[in-house]
């Protein structure tokens, strides 16, 4: 019998492969970077080809260093950065342009012209979305609209559109000689195309954003076999592609968080905080997503309210890269450390606009309250101090929505290593933060979701016994965080208000 589960899990700044056993531990990781292209200001596009050659790689070094082969491996997940468009050709497998990467707000125009009739909720009800820079479907729009040679294709039948699950899952299984052109419904959901009531593709929507369907991938579960690797590909033998769930989502499977009511924070380019609103679809009033959680094969879909967040660590990475404050992105910590406090400045990353709960496009980021004591460490803390303050945002609009208060918030992705944040995060929310023992539940989540399809795991109960408490954060009640140190944050950020004319 097969001991292990292997997920790929393709993020915005790498991708990685992970390989676990039963208990949900992981024994192998290889991860590689790719690079980060920025043609024009608000531009952000990855190369396709680059991600597939990592993603080749990294299977192989993570097989290479777990010491097995494919005979070993149940089957493989695959978890994406959701929203990142790529369009291909389906006889040579070529993309016709870069991916535009969901943080593009290129599509700005796009947006504004949609909304012209119906506002910026006019496909809301069917998708549970606000029209915004965001989402996949209007990135094809543009790329339809901006590059003929896809157009031309598009009308040909010979185009395919695909988030990055779909692209990896493709080339995995075939690619041009017959591989599959799937997507789950998490990461359809992210599109503004897929109805949410019945889990397929809205004709009327598409047609209004010009898409042509035959370049649109057949939606199916989070949890099934979707095809099989190629013997000559680099697992080197034929596995079951099995799961398939955007990251967020995915890190909610591995953070168990299976019944209504359950949340989890994930802190990685950006932040993404997710409740279980169970089998039944809940609007939201409040700035939030309505969006789907999973599907386990022919399980009832269980859907969710999500908090999107466009830069947190994200903006880690723009400190070290382009102020070169640091040279790793963990020196921000120590940075951080060097002051008591922020300084008095407060930074507001509204780089690709505001995501939730404001949703506005034209916002840019500010750094407010300057003055000549600032110095290098205050710039660290108000970094890491973005992120706890944009998370409370998010936390506040679910309680609103769900009516119901959370006692503890789950966390996990990279910045849940760094302690001086994650006592930041606590105070700021005045609930108890929580690290699992696993923090990369992401590829977890997939690693599940897959292993699930094929029997691996037989229900979610066994995935929920392999949870375990790493550290908790309590809030200290002494802390201004939570009131004053909020509230001149909510004043920063309208700050950034109607920036772009």
């Amino acid at each position: 019998m097969s001991k292990y589960v292997a997920a790929i899990d393709q993020g915005t700044t790498s991708t990685r492969c992970m390989v676990f056993n039963h208990s949900g531990e992981s024994v192998a990781i290889h991860q590689m970077e790719h690079e980060q292209i920025f043609p024009k200001p608000g531009w952000v596009e990855h190369d396709p080809m680059e991600i597939w050659a990592r993603t080749e790689d990294v299977i192989k070094g993570a097989l290479d260093r777990a010491g097995i082969t494919a005979k070993d491996l149940a089957a493989v997940g695959i978890t994406n950065q959701r929203e990142t468009t790529v369009v291909w050709d389906k006889n040579t497998g070529k993309p016709y342009h870069n991916a535009v990467v969901w943080m593009d707000t290129r599509n700005d125009k796009v947006v504004a012209e949609m909304a012209k009739d119906g506002g910026q909720d006019r496909f809301r009800p069917q998708v549970g979305l606000p029209l915004a820079t965001y989402f996949s479907g209007l990135k094809v729009k543009w790329l339809l609209d901006n590059v003929p040679e896809i157009r031309a294709a598009a009308d040909a039948g010979d185009a395919l559109f695909g988030n990055i699950d779909t692209w990896v899952i493709w080339n995995l299984t075939g690619g041009p000689n017959g591989g599959a052109h799937v997507t789950d419904v998490t990461n359809a959901s992210r599109t503004m195309l897929m109805n949410l009531d019945t889990l397929s593709w809205n004709a009327d929507i598409a047609d209004a954003m010009g898409i042509p369907m035959s370049m649109l991938p057949t939606i199916k579960s989070s949890s099934e076999i979707y095809g099989y690797t190629l013997e000559d590909g680099p697992f080197g033998g034929r596995i079951p592609v099995a799961g398939d769930l955007g990251d967020q989502q995915a890190a909610t499977v591995g953070q168990a968080c299976f019944s209504p009511g359950e949340a989890k924070n994930t802190y990685g380019t950006g932040c993404f905080m997710i409740l279980n609103t169970g089998t039944e679809p809940v609007p939201s009033n409040n700035g939030l997503l309505t969006t789907l959680c999973y599907k386990f094969g022919d399980q009832p879909a269980v859907y969710a309210l999500e908090g999107s967040i466009a830069i947190t660590g994200a903006l880690v990475q723009w400190l070290r890269d382009n102020l070169k404050m640091i040279k790793s992105a963990p020196e921000v910590e120590e940075l951080a450390k060097t002051v008591d406090d922020n300084g008095g400045i407060y930074f507001v990353p509204a780089f690709s606009g505001l995501y939730a709960p404001y949703w506005k496009d034209d916002a840019r980021g500010v750094i407010a309250g300057l003055t000549r004591y600032v110095n290098r460490g205050h710039f660290g803390r108000a970094t890491l101090e973005a992120t706890a303050y944009q998370t409370r945002e998010v936390l506040d609009a679910m309680n609103a929505d769900s009516g119901v208060d959370l006692t503890a918030l789950k966390v996990d992705g990279g910045m849940v290593f760094n302690n001086l944040l994650m006592q930041f995060q606590a105070d700021v929310l005045g609930v108890p933060v929580i690290r699992p023992k696993v923090a990369e539940t992401t590829a977890l989540g997939a690693a599940y979701a897959a292993g699930l399809a094929v029997g691996f795991w037989k229900n979610t109960d066994e995935m929920r016994e392999n949870w375990g408490v790493d550290k908790t954060w309590e809030p200290n009640t002494d802390s201004n965080a939570s009131t004053d140190l909020y509230r001149m944050w909510k004043k920063a950020v309208t700050r950034t208000f109607d920036w772009v004319e």
